[in-house]
């Protein structure tokens, strides 16, 4: 595809038209009866006497992007030379943790170009990310290109509203179906099948690829993290003897790196550790690769008897590790601050048990310039830099 996604902001392409059109000469037929045991359906395609052609102008409400009724709404869509020609439009079902998308739609003259699948992969990245069970969408029976083209992207017919759109829709023939799309459900991996180790030189690099994809439009558009990754190399508060990699048939697949840091309290300093970034391969994502590499370098820094582990980290995935935010140990950002993401662990009973004060990391968390990080990046396949929600900027 030579078109070029990009984030349609709210402020700018609220209210948008979306010029859904298309012309069919079939339809799936939905035939509901009741019988004595309840109700039998059939949804079966067959032939329109003569082709049929739907188009805004015949809805008294044309579709829009940000409509007032989606309130988490977020869009995506493709430009060419200023004209808006495809558009998709999420939102979050928060209730039943499901992914809608509320608008898809390609311009005639750009379809068949690979853009509505590429649109429906971004639905697909976001419910990732956000870990949502399911991306649902509505369609109508008379719409036979959109309901092949969503069963070809993996959606399958999950459930229909016979009086949608008027009370005899079913006569009409425009039913409004609803397809739903399920992310396969990933097996959790066991220690038996990877190998944990430190890095080697060889490694580098590839450690540094895997990083970068593992958080790459993550938090802000694209990422720092694999420099990150670089930069604690050189940096005097790194500990290698703690880092590790993960590697599964000969690739590496996931990474954690160790450093030392500070709590500060007056005149006391007290010496601690942290990790970062702990990043798995987007694949390998939600297969325990990551608590496999925590939990065997928990014990590493146990036994070289560090006291206890303070991160900025996922307040929904450490705390079932045994984190705990660091209010429970008296324990401050560096200006004082205490939030769900600031969390600690005692490697050992009481272990932070009177360390009190401000927490400072390596200056290498803090020494990554936008410009060094543009220039680094050329050393990696180009990635494009997207929004999507969530993100910290």
């Amino acid at each position: 595809m030579e078109y070029e996604i990009i984030h349609l902001p709210k402020e700018t392409w609220k209210g948008t038209i979306i010029p859904i059109r298309y012309k069919t000469k079939k339809y799936y037929d939905v035939i509901v009866n009741k019988n004595d045991n309840g109700f039998a359906i059939e949804i079966e395609k067959k032939d329109f006497t003569e082709p049929v052609t739907h188009t805004p102008e015949e809805y008294d409400f044309p579709d829009k992007l940000y409509e007032d009724h989606w309130e988490n709404a977020y869009a995506w869509g493709v430009l060419d030379k200023g004209e808006l020609v495809a558009a998709i439009e999420t939102d979050p079902e928060l209730w039943s943790n499901r992914l809608r998308v509320t608008e898809l739609w390609v311009a005639e003259k750009y379809q068949k170009q690979g853009i509505g699948h590429t649109l429906i992969e971004m639905a697909k990245e976001q419910a990732r990310r956000e870990r949502r069970r399911a991306i649902i969408l509505e369609t109508q029976s008379c719409n036979v290109n959109a309901i092949d083209f969503y069963q070809h992207e993996g959606f399958t017919f999950i459930g229909m509203d016979t009086c949608c759109y008027k009370n005899n829709d079913l006569q009409r023939k425009e039913v409004r179906l609803e397809l739903g799309w399920f992310p396969e459900k990933k097996r959790r991996i066991s220690a038996e099948e990877i190998e944990i180790r430190m890095e080697t030189k060889d490694d580098w690099y590839n450690v540094e690829l895997m990083a970068q994809r593992a958080f790459w439009n993550k938090h802000h558009l694209g990422c720092d993290e694999h420099y990150l990754v670089h930069k604690l190399r050189e940096d005097k508060d790194y500990l290698p003897e703690l880092s590790r990699i993960a590697v599964k048939d000969g690739k590496v697949i996931g990474c954690i790196m160790y450093s030392k840091s500070r709590i500060v309290d007056g005149a006391d300093t007290h010496e601690i550790i942290t990790f970062g970034p702990l990043c798995v391969e987007p694949k390998w994502q939600g297969c325990g690769v990551g608590e496999l590499l925590l939990r065997e370098t928990m014990n590493l820094a146990t036994n070289k008897g560090y006291k206890g582990i303070v991160i900025f980290g996922e307040p929904d995935y450490y705390p079932r590790i045994g984190f705990k935010t660091c209010d429970n140990f008296n324990i401050t950002t560096a200006d004082g601050r205490n939030f769900d993401a600031f969390m600690g662990i005692e490697l050992t009973q009481d272990g932070m048990k009177g360390i009190k004060g401000k927490f400072y990391e390596s200056e290498a968390f803090e020494n990554l310039p936008e410009e060094e990080v543009e220039e680094y990046n050329k050393k990696f396949p180009k990635l494009q830099k997207l929004r999507f929600p969530g993100q910290w900027d």
